[in-house]
């Protein structure tokens, strides 16, 4: 009996809890809706900036291998320094300072090692007889690139993609030590005032954010990749 007293004690504890949590999301919603709406386009504005340079880059690249190799050994380098690092080095600098440009900057600096890497190895893994083939039917670099190997990369492009839309959201809280009203922000507060209930909060918003785009961009996929691909 004391056993299951105790087991039922600890699992009203728990329903308490996610009633805690449930109730401070809905009497602090208008704040909650300002940071989620906050934390969404600066992950919308990086992704897009991400997109338009990396996938630039990763297709450059693939054409020199020493090349590509310099480039992925500084992508590894920037991705390997402490996001606080970063954002804490960007706001020295005077026109970017507190706010979006410094945390725009240090987000996209650590979209580049997944996107230019997956592009550059999805350019790469296109099978050398199919190129050959193309060759063969008379067309030109361009065209054997747009033509062949970007639509064959897709799978292991969009890889990427979500890989960076996932990483660029849970590292956009942090984005709140410098200035951010994001999600972040319940986190570091819940953590300043050791309200755990705050904290998961914050933590749950931006995995259901994350867990929402990654979804939207495997529909994207879907849409854009040919069936004998996604086979």
């Amino acid at each position: 009996m004391g056993s299951a007293g105790g087991f039922l004690a600890y699992m009203e504890g728990i329903g308490e809890f996610w009633r805690g949590i449930l109730t401070f999301i809905m009497e602090n919603r208008q704040r909650i809706m300002e940071y989620t709406l906050n934390h969404f386009s600066l992950v919308l504005t990086v992704l897009a900036l991400s997109l338009a340079l990396w996938v630039s880059v990763g297709i450059l690249i693939s054409r020199n291998d020493k090349t590509a190799n310099a480039v992925m050994g500084i992508s590894n380098i920037l991705f390997c320094i402490p996001s606080i690092s970063l954002f804490g080095l960007f706001i020295t600098i005077p026109y970017l300072g507190l706010g979006r440009r410094s945390a725009a900057l240090a987000l996209l600096l650590y979209a580049m090692m997944p996107l230019v890497r997956n592009v550059y190895k999805g350019i790469k893994s296109v099978d050398r007889y199919v190129l050959e083939s193309g060759r063969g039917m008379g067309m030109s670099a361009a065209q054997i690139l747009f033509h062949i190997q970007i639509p064959l990369a897709w799978p292991v492009v969009f890889a990427g993609i979500r890989v960076t839309v996932v990483l660029i959201t849970g590292i956009a809280t942090v984005a709140t030590f410098i200035g951010e009203r994001n999600l972040g922000r319940l986190i570091h507060h819940g953590l300043t005032r050791s309200n755990s209930q705050m904290i998961v909060a914050g933590a749950l918003l931006v995995s259901l954010m994350a867990l929402l785009l990654d979804f939207l961009m495997g529909l994207v996929e879907k849409k854009i990749t040919s069936p004998g691909l996604r086979e």
